[in-house]
């Protein structure tokens, strides 16, 4: 062949350019808000080194144990930042656009995650783990500068153990998948009809009779059949502690919920006095609705609450507490002379102004604590329920107390719109979209992925309401750990976007060729997850 000095000049320039173009665009989730690639890969072996002032020592450690289990990496500490591989720089300086956002800068010899707080180097991390690539005995990194923070501040997954007690680890396992797709926000449904899981001890009762129950329906709901074998469990006060600890490192925060007034047979079957009826109950075997109520005229019951709050606040930092307040059903307190005559006292016309005047008290009895109410949208008097009459429903001189934070679940979306303009904030965790124990016929992968938490139809001026969304895992049908995580993954990815990227990022052709990192993950820990659609 004649040497040709032209052609090897341009396959040359060629393999120069190939050699500088992305190794694969960063496959992240959620999607970062901007990425602006630079030319060249970053590289290391086995070990690396880090840098990092006293006050992120927590995010620190957490780094060497997650470059070790993911890619066996391990991490050394340096005291010289110019001697590093990876520097975290927590610098008061830099003003993300909104709280928890972070700067990930790969360059030519040093990864530097730079943010004004804890929570933002902790979610850049989060990004770097699904960055790293092995490639030949190398650990490859592209090149590029990542600024990104969160679309809302309120990113949340629900799980109900109120129905199915999973226990410490299976929870530790959910708050490390969380953490990674930089959610926020623990809603641990820990009371409900057919279990109480949370120690109060001033009320052992709670735990010692309420968390056990005969049986458990089992196929669907009305189906009448059961399984006749017996479920129980609970958290003492120091497993609790603990899991709200291991979420704080993960900067998570644990909102608990103690639901009130409706969903309280388990509460009732421990101290018949806190029911209406004031009758002996055993906790439901039965999903569903049940009919048992607490009776809220009872200066006793009011007690019974305020000691129950007192010793969960001491259990969670949160700066709310979520009273559930959904679904309740007014037969008992129809029924009841003592109901109408606290009525007829307080001049409130019907069942449902009695649960606003009872759901006010809560709120000023936990404002007195320096906490925030949160319940669903029941609480705020709209009629959501075929079984609760017009006039049942009525409220009339009834105002929801300033300051809730009204979780939106069921009902026309003009509702959110009302509830707004009445100056109340919202989580959006409409049924259709977020409910995890629905299939995945009802809620696709792509179905999931498509919600946006600002609905249709909200003033521009009025976006700042929504805090953001929430996801669901209600218990009745999963009474295992393999038939929950069945549920929860993939989608739980999907929602994690929802909440972090703007809606103008969102692609799920995007996502779906990131979506193998988590899947391959998922397949490492054992996770079953149900299909990618």
């Amino acid at each position: 062949m004649k040497f040709n000095p032209f052609f090897w000049i341009c396959l040359s320039l060629i393999l120069f350019s190939c050699k500088q173009l992305p190794v694969s665009n960063y496959q992240i989730i959620p999607e970062p808000q901007s990425i602006n690639y630079t030319d060249g890969l970053l590289s290391w072996h086995q070990n690396i080194k880090v840098f990092f002032p006293e006050d992120l020592g927590q995010e620190a450690e957490l780094l060497k144990d997650y470059l070790l289990k993911d890619f066996g990496i391990k991490v050394l500490t340096v005291k010289n930042q110019h001697d590093a591989d990876i520097l975290l720089d927590l610098n008061a300086a830099y003003k993300p656009v909104k709280s928890g956002g972070y700067k990930l800068e790969v360059g030519k010899r040093v990864i530097t995650i730079n943010s004004d707080s804890n929570t933002g180097i902790f979610n850049g991390i989060q990004s770097l783990r699904q960055m790293v690539q092995k490639r030949e005995g190398e650990f490859i990194v592209q090149q590029g500068i990542i600024a990104d923070f969160p679309s809302f501040q309120w990113r949340s997954f629900m799980l109900d153990e109120g129905r199915h007690f999973k226990g410490k680890q299976v929870v530790k396992q959910l708050l490390d998948e969380m953490a990674l797709l930089k959610m926020n926000v623990f809603q641990w449904h820990l009371t409900d009809d057919q279990g109480w899981r949370i120690e109060i001890k001033k009320y052992p009762k709670l735990t010692e009779f309420g968390s056990f129950r005969d049986s458990t329906e089992i196929n669907h709901f009305n189906s009448n059949v059961f399984d006749g074998k017996p479920h129980s469990g609970f958290y003492t006060q120091e497993d609790i502690r603990e899991i709200v600890n291991y979420a704080s490192d993960r900067h998570i925060q644990v909102v608990p919920e103690i639901e009130m007034p409706g969903h309280s047979s388990a509460a009732i079957a421990s101290y018949p006095w806190l029911g209406t009826t004031g009758k002996e109950i055993k906790v439901p075997c039965k999903f569903g609705v049940q009919y048992d109520i607490f009776n809220v005229t009872d200066p006793r019951v009011l007690g019974f609450f305020n000691d129950v709050i007192d010793e969960v606040i001491t259990l969670f930092p949160s700066t709310v507490l979520h009273i559930g307040g959904d679904e309740v059903r007014y037969n008992q307190w129809n029924s009841s002379a003592q109901v109408k005559s606290f009525m007829a006292k307080n001049r409130l016309k019907t069942p449902a102004e009695i649960q606003l005047f009872f759901t006010n008290n809560i709120s000023n009895m936990l404002h007195s604590k320096n906490k925030r109410m949160m319940g669903w949208n029941d609480i705020t008097g709209d009629k959501l329920h075929e079984y609760q009459s017009d006039a049942d429903a009525k409220t009339v001189s009834q105002k929801l107390a300033d300051g809730t934070i009204v979780q939106f679940w069921k009902g026309d979306s003009s509702l959110i719109l009302s509830t707004i303009k009445k100056g109340y904030e919202i989580v959006n965790s409409y049924h259709e979209y977020t409910y995890l124990d629905y299939d995945y016929k009802s809620i696709s992968l792509s179905k999931a992925y498509s919600f946006n938490p600002i609905p249709k139809g909200l003033p521009k001026d009025m976006e700042s309401k929504v805090l953001g969304l929430g996801c669901q895992m209600w218990g009745e049908f999963i009474p295992t750990t393999e038939s929950m995580n069945l549920r929860v993954y993939p989608r739980l990815a999907a929602y994690a976007e929802c909440g972090w990227t703007s809606a103008e990022k969102k692609n799920f052709g995007r996502f779906e060729k990131a979506i193998p990192y988590f899947l391959n993950r998922w397949k490492t820990e054992g996770i079953i997850f149900g299909p990618l659609k």
